[in-house]
């Protein structure tokens, strides 16, 4: 145990609490004595955790941080490591990269059921269910999901603006204002391409110049590592994965003809729905249905589309659709926080509630004709009016 805290007080002493996302203030860290945070390789989970850490500065040997993918869990196990460490003082034990090790939610349970003065933080892949674990988590720890950046936080962690985060009732009925005053000091616009080719991951800050490959590199990673450690998939699935992905980058956004890409894949129908989610849960793709709250994991997608803009250039070979790259970006900035459905008039149903229509500058209502609650997401433009909001301040919800 000596060697874990060897490695985690000078990592502990170098995490930078310069740029703090908002998402740590959401996390009800004291009175739930087991949090799961989950996410995609390279969201920003580790440092989270690791800021928590230095804002509490518990004395020296209370906390401990440590990832299960080190070498030290070839020969030790994770319940004796929180046995010995409750034994020396120990009150908070944050688990990073949970999933790379088999039997981590039987001990995790174990550790919360033997030694109730003990609080632990763990953290783990996107596709992690707690609901499939051995130990039964899902009744005893509760549950965050850390996204990439959005909009507002890639100007605020480069500190070119800082500015709060907006409902979206208030975004819908105030925008005008909310705009005025934002662009009294910066233009948004002038960083919005930025932010689409290279600013959802915290990552860019290392090296903007070869950010597209790391992305396709963690992508890679999330495929060979990620899955198999968590469905057991074998590493044929794997390959096929692959190639739907390489298919679906092209395509998107599509309505899935099911039958075709099986026979691409040279696989079952039901397989390339399964295989769809698998990339869903990776934070790679979004699948939207038309009635997602009714849902079950055989149904196909109305509609499918890459998760955020910058996978459109990652992925694909040519410069990107702009019309792509907005309906990309739309959703997002606002499925983290809202439930995104499919719909015939217009291109997104919000909370069953609101409407929206993305498109340029120049985008009208023609295709929300009759439709209440309706509005269009405007690219290009700086402040809006009425119903037609800049696409830009969706940026500003989390």
């Amino acid at each position: 145990m000596e060697a874990l805290f060897t490695k985690y007080l000078p990592k502990l002493q170098r995490t930078s609490t310069k740029f703090v996302r908002d998402f740590i203030h959401q996390i009800d860290w004291e009175r739930n004595r087991l949090i799961g945070i989950k996410g995609a390789r390279g969201a920003g989970k580790t440092t989270l955790v690791l800021q928590y850490l230095k804002q509490i500065a518990l004395p020296t040997g209370q906390s401990l941080y440590v990832s299960l993918d080190d070498l030290y869990f070839s020969a030790h196990r994770l319940y004796d490591l929180g046995e010995a460490f409750v034994r020396t003082g120990g009150r908070l034990l944050v688990l990073d990269e949970v999933h790379r090790y088999i039997n981590w939610s039987q001990e995790i349970k174990n550790l919360y059921d033997d030694f109730p003065d003990l609080r632990i933080v763990f953290t783990g892949s996107s596709i992690m269910h707690l609901e499939r674990s051995k130990g039964d988590l899902s009744r005893r720890a509760v549950m965050y999901h850390l996204h990439g950046l959005s909009f507002r936080e890639f100007l605020q962690i480069q500190q070119i603006a800082s500015w709060s985060a907006v409902t979206l009732p208030d975004l819908l009925n105030n925008h005008t204002q909310i705009a005025l005053d934002i662009t009294e000091t910066i233009k948004p616009l002038a960083h919005w391409n930025d932010y689409l080719q290279y600013g959802y991951y915290p990552y860019f800050l290392e090296n903007k110049d070869v950010y597209a490959q790391k992305l396709t590199e963690t992508i890679q990673l999330s495929l060979e590592l990620d899955l198999p450690a968590v469905y057991g998939i074998s590493y044929a699935s794997v390959d096929k994965l692959k190639q739907l992905l390489v298919v679906l980058a092209e395509s998107v956004p599509m309505k899935p003809n099911i039958s075709k890409l099986s026979e691409t894949l040279n696989t079952s129908r039901a397989l390339v729905v399964e295989y769809m989610h698998y990339l869903e849960e990776l934070g790679v793709l979004m699948l939207l249905h038309r009635d997602s709250f009714g849902i079950t994991r055989l149904q196909k997608p109305e509609k499918v589309y890459l998760s955020h803009p910058n996978l459109q250039y990652a992925l694909h070979e040519s410069r990107p659709d702009i019309g792509t790259l907005r309906e990309s970006f739309f959703l997002s900035q606002v499925q983290p926080l809202h439930k995104v459905e499919y719909t015939e008039k217009g291109d997104f149903k919000l909370d069953r509630k609101v409407t929206v229509e993305v498109g340029g500058a120049n985008k009208t209502r023609q295709q929300l004709a009759g439709v209440e609650n309706a509005y269009v997401g405007a690219d290009g433009l700086e402040v809006g009016y009425g119903d037609k909001i800049p696409l830009w301040m969706f940026g500003m919800l989390y």
